[in-house]
């Protein structure tokens, strides 16, 4: 069974891929035969739904909101 993380939900994220800014669901771990990789669900601009590894978002923050 795969354990969700929703603490973060809508937390701005920038994807590290794409440099596109999207909002994280939630954090999960996919666990293969030899490790364990983090994960988050996220949306992009769009509305469309994605799986990414975790090393490769960062929390975004708008200058325009301080």
């Amino acid at each position: 069974m795969v354990e969700k993380d929703h603490q973060l939900y809508g937390t701005k994220i920038l994807n590290l891929k794409t440099q596109e800014i999207g909002l994280l669901i939630c954090i999960l771990q996919n666990k293969f035969a030899d490790k364990t990789v983090d994960f988050a669900t996220c949306i992009d601009k769009t509305g469309k739904r994605y799986n990414i590894e975790l090393d490769n978002i960062r929390g975004f923050e708008d200058d325009f909101e301080k």
